[in-house]
C-alpha cells in the first residue's frame, strides 16, 4: 500500500469507521472502542463475547481494553488541564 493509499485509508477510518473498508476484526474493535469511550457504564459480557466471536482471544481483548482506556484517560486529563496540541503536529487532514 502506498503512503497516499495508507493516508486515505486512515482518513476514511477517522471520518467514519463504519464506512471504511475494515475487516471483521477491526470492525469489532472499533465498535468496542466507540462504546467503551462513549458509554463505558453500558459495557457488558456481550461486548467481550462479540470480540471473541470476531476471533480475538482474552489476551488481545485485555490489551485492546488497556489501550482504549489509556487513550480515554490521557485525553480526559489533557482536556481537563487545557493542554494545547503541540505546534509541530498538523491538524488532521492538512498536508
Amino acid at each position: 500500500m502506498s503512503e497516499a493509499d495508507a493516508d486515505a485509508f486512515v482518513d476514511a477510518i477517522a471520518r467514519d469507521w463504519r464506512m471504511a473498508l475494515l475487516n471483521p476484526v477491526d470492525q469489532a474493535l472499533c465498535a468496542y472502542a466507540e462504546k467503551l469511550t462513549r458509554a463505558p457504564s453500558d459495557m457488558g459480557e456481550g461486548d467481550v463475547e462479540r470480540l471473541r466471536a470476531a476471533g480475538l482471544d482474552d489476551v488481545a481483548i485485555h490489551d485492546a481494553t488497556q489501550i482504549i482506556g489509556f487513550f480515554n484517560y490521557i485525553n480526559r486529563v489533557a482536556d481537563a488541564l487545557g493542554v494545547e496540541p503541540e505546534r509541530f503536529v498538523r491538524p488532521w487532514g492538512e498536508n
